[in-house]
């Protein structure tokens, strides 16, 4: 019997459109941080710290100003799942596709809203950020997330712990995978803050650049 072809690898799930999710991911955490409020649009835990931390305080709207993003995460992750259902088996354009459109238009419009609206720009980029996390969910077969780290240093440090005890080489390279993501997020929310500094509110169109960048990705994959 021959051997079986090698299965090509999606887009979605190539180390290089996955780095580039991460900086859009890092970037947003970093704009809607340092422009916004300092409110997190990806790292709802830390939101869910700070709104308890508030509501126990008496302090109701600033509670708010961290509830209203939670929701809006929820909420993404929902409509997200829906569209990937209904759109699962378009011929024409890729769900995925779909979802990335919806991303980086709605953070574009997020450049436009000024700062006495910053709860509704908080809750749009929460939105966009949990429709990506959802969306895209692997990265040459790994699980991941690319708008988070926890989740990803967790599974890069149980892979170096089976390489280091196993030696086993697939595990080097699975962990390799997991702290290169951490490493461009983490550059990615560095340079969300320099830009966030220089150019304000209109910053996030960084984002909106690298999303499309991935779509044309993704659309020169299917023809």
């Amino acid at each position: 019997m021959g051997k079986k072809k090698k299965q090509k690898m999606q887009t979605s799930e190539t180390f290089l459109l996955s780095a580039i999710l991460a900086v859009s991911g890092g970037f947003q955490d970093a704009y809607t941080y340092n422009v916004r409020g300092e409110v997190f649009s990806n790292a709802q835990t830390g939101n869910v710290v700070l709104m308890s931390q508030h509501f126990l305080m008496g302090d109701w709207y600033k509670a708010l100003h961290y509830l209203f993003p939670i929701v809006a995460f929820a909420f993404g992750v929902l409509v997200a799942e829906q569209i990937g259902h209904k759109y699962k088996y378009a011929k024409h354009i890729h769900w995925r596709q779909i979802i990335v459109v919806i991303e980086m238009t709605l953070l574009f419009v997020v450049g436009f809203i000024p700062a006495k609206y910053n709860m509704a720009a908080n809750m749009i980029v929460s939105f966009a950020c949990s429709m990506q996390v959802q969306t895209f969910r692997k990265v040459h077969g790994y699980g991941y997330a690319s708008t988070m780290c926890i989740g990803n240093l967790r599974s890069g440090t149980e892979s170096l712990s089976v390489y280091l005890r196993d030696h086993q080489k697939g595990a080097l390279k699975k962990a390799a995978h997991y702290y290169g993501i951490i490493l461009i997020f983490a550059l990615g929310a560095g340079f969300g803050g320099i830009c966030s500094l220089h150019w304000g509110m209109k910053a996030i169109w960084v984002s909106s650049a690298l999303l499309l960048g991935t779509f044309l990705m993704m659309v020169k994959e299917r023809r």
